[in-house]
C-alpha cells in the first residue's frame, strides 16, 4: 500500500505500538478529533449559505468577540471528545474554566486531558480565509478515577503525548504528532476519509518567508524590529518574503512546508504577547520540534516554559531552526 492510499485509521493502527501508552485510548482520542474535524469542515464549507457567519454576540475569556462558528466548533469538539469516554478533562479557548468529564463516576478510567483552540483565525471566516483547529493532549498526573484538577492542564509542553491541527483551506488537512515525527492527512470530501498525503514532514532548516503583523511594528521590542529589518535587507539570500495570513494554523502550515518563521512578539500594547501558551504555542512548538524546527519566546524554548494559568499568553517565534536562532541573536542584544 502506498502512502497516498493509506487512511488515517490504518496509519493509527500501524503506529500505535510506538505510543508510550499503547492501550488504545490515545488512538480513540485521535479518532474523536478526526470525527469532529469532519463535522466542523462541513459547517465551514457551507458558511456562506446558512446563518453561521458573523459575531455570536458574546465575548470569550480573552475578551475577544466570539464568532458563530467559534461557538459551533467548540460545541462539536467537546461533544465528540466527551462521547468517546476517553478524556477526563477539556480546556478550550472558548471556555472560562476547564471542563470535568465523568467526575461523578468513580469507576471511570479516563487518562487524558485535551486543550483546544476550536477555530483559530475565526475572525477571517467572513472573508473566506483559511482557518483551523489546534489541539494538545496530555496524560493526566492526578490519580485515575478522581476529578481532574488544574495541575493536569498546567504541565510543561514537553509532557505532551500528542498535538496537532486541522486546517480548513482549499483542502482540509489534519496534521499531528505523537512524538515520532509529523504526518499530514488530507480529507477526501467525496467519501469523508483522511488519507496520508504528507508523510514525515520536515521544516527546512532555512527559509525565505517571515510572517508577522507588521502593522504593529512600532510597538515591537527593538530586537524584533532589528530582525525584521534584517529580513528586508538586500543580501545574497535576502530580502525574505513577507507572508502573513492572520491565522496561526495557516501561517505555520505554509512555513513548515516552504521554510520560514512566524512571529507574534510581546509589544507595548500586549506586554505578554497575544497567543496562548497551552493550546496554541505548546502544540505548535511540539510539532515544530518534531519536524526539525524550533519554537521560542525569544529567549527560552516554548516547551520548557512553566505555565501558571489556563489562558496564559506568551511571545511566540516558531519556524525554521536557523531563522529562529537568528531572531534570538537579535533579541539577546537588548536583554
Amino acid at each position: 500500500m502506498t502512502n497516498r492510499n493509506k487512511t488515517l485509521g490504518e496509519f493509527i493502527i500501524e503506529t500505535q505500538h510506538s505510543f508510550q501508552y499503547s492501550s488504545g485510548e490515545l488512538s480513540k482520542l485521535i479518532h474523536a478529533l478526526r470525527l469532529a474535524a469532519k463535522v466542523v469542515n462541513h459547517e465551514v464549507n457551507k458558511a456562506g449559505l446558512v446563518d453561521i457567519l458573523g459575531a455570536a454576540g458574546d465575548t470569550n475569556i480573552q475578551g475577544e468577540d466570539q464568532q458563530k462558528l467559534d461557538v459551533l466548533a467548540n460545541e462539536k469538539f467537546i461533544q465528540s471528545l466527551t462521547n468517546r469516554g476517553i478524556v477526563c478533562g477539556i480546556a478550550s479557548e472558548e471556555e472560562d474554566h476547564y471542563i470535568e468529564v465523568n467526575s461523578q463516576d468513580e469507576n471511570h478510567q479516563n487518562k487524558y486531558v485535551v486543550l483546544i483552540d476550536p477555530l483559530d483565525g475565526s475572525s477571517n471566516i467572513d472573508v473566506n480565509v483559511s482557518v483551523g483547529t489546534i489541539f494538545s493532549i496530555y496524560r493526566r498526573i492526578t490519580p485515575v478515577g478522581t476529578p481532574v484538577k488544574m495541575k493536569d492542564f498546567l504541565q510543561l509542553g514537553r509532557n505532551q503525548v500528542a498535538a496537532g491541527y486541522i486546517v480548513y483551506g482549499t483542502s482540509t488537512m489534519l496534521v499531528y504528532t505523537t512524538g515520532h515525527g509529523v504526518n499530514g492527512f488530507t480529507l477526501n470530501p467525496a467519501i469523508g476519509t483522511f488519507y496520508l498525503s504528507h508523510p514525515k514532514i520536515q521544516f527546512p532548516s532555512d527559509g525565505k518567508i517571515y510572517s508577522v503583523n507588521e502593522g504593529n511594528y512600532i510597538h515591537f521590542p527593538q530586537g524584533v524590529k532589528d530582525y525584521i529589518k534584517y529580513c528586508q535587507e538586500e543580501d545574497a539570500d535576502r530580502p525574505y518574503k513577507s507572508r502573513y495570513i492572520g491565522s496561526l494554523v495557516s501561517d505555520f502550515h505554509r512555513n513548515m512546508i516552504k521554510g520560514g518563521i512566524y512571529m507574534y512578539p510581546k509589544s507595548s500594547v500586549a506586554n505578554k504577547g497575544k497567543l496562548r501558551l497551552l493550546y496554541e504555542c505548546n502544540p505548535m512548538a511540539f510539532l515544530a520540534e518534531q519536524a526539525g524546527g524550533k519554537a521560542s519566546d525569544g529567549e527560552s524554548p516554548i516547551l520548557d516554559l512553566v505555565p501558571t494559568e489556563l489562558h496564559e499568553r506568551v511571545p511566540f517565534f516558531c519556524g525554521s531552526k536557523n531563522m529562529v536562532d537568528k531572531l534570538e541573536e537579535f533579541v539577546s542584544k537588548y536583554k
